[in-house]
């Protein structure tokens, strides 16, 4: 089984550098030009997929709907993006004391109080990982979010540490992993738009 996990494409919010979580808001039409360029990749690689699914938020559903062509999306809350609880919507540029120290090291300063851990998000994403081992698919898309996506890249890869959690994850990018009797392959970048795209 081929799995390929990929993060929404560029939203306003993302244009604005604000933290926006579990807000529902639509892709913006650099972002529907950035699914568009991985859909032509997946065509020029020949891969169809034959089962998906995302993140139940509007702008992974769209990321996934303009990449595979499919209306049947499997949604699931695990895929959701790391809830910020009040610090939903904070601007990047001029984050909150904590905030910024949170930022500055992932792996060994804590979420501040009110947003989720990133322990549990691995959790959930592992828990997901885990239960679509058995599904009968020979490839598989799973939309979701650059927080989410480094925690599903964490379960797969638990060697690495914590290094995910500071690696950039642009828009759209895709990384795939291979499936062979019950055990995953450490997954791989196989598209990136680079930041000098406007993201």
């Amino acid at each position: 089984m081929n799995l390929y996990l990929i993060r929404h494409g560029e939203t306003s919010l993302n244009r604005e550098k604000r933290l926006q979580g579990r807000s529902n808001e639509p892709l913006s039409d650099t972002g529907i030009g950035q699914a568009e360029k991985v859909r032509s990749f997946f065509e020029k690689q020949a891969v169809r997929f034959d089962c998906v699914f995302s993140s139940p938020l509007l702008r992974a559903r769209q990321t996934a709907e303009i990449v595979t062509g499919c209306t049947g999306i499997m949604l699931d809350e695990r895929l959701l993006e790391m809830d910020y609880g009040p610090y939903e919507g904070m601007s990047l540029e001029h984050p909150l004391p904590e905030v910024a120290h949170f930022f500055q090291d992932f792996v060994h300063h804590p979420a501040p109080e009110g947003m989720e851990s990133l322990g549990k998000v691995t959790e959930r994403m592992r828990s997901f990982l885990e239960e679509i081992k058995a599904c009968d698919a020979q490839n598989i898309l799973v939309a979701t979010h650059a927080i989410a996506l480094k925690g599903a890249l964490e379960a797969l890869s638990p060697s690495q540490e914590g290094a995910w959690w500071s690696v950039y994850i642009s828009p759209c990018a895709v990384y795939h992993t291979v499936c062979s009797n019950q055990n995953y392959s450490e997954p791989l970048r196989v598209f990136s738009l680079s930041r000098a795209a406007g993201v």
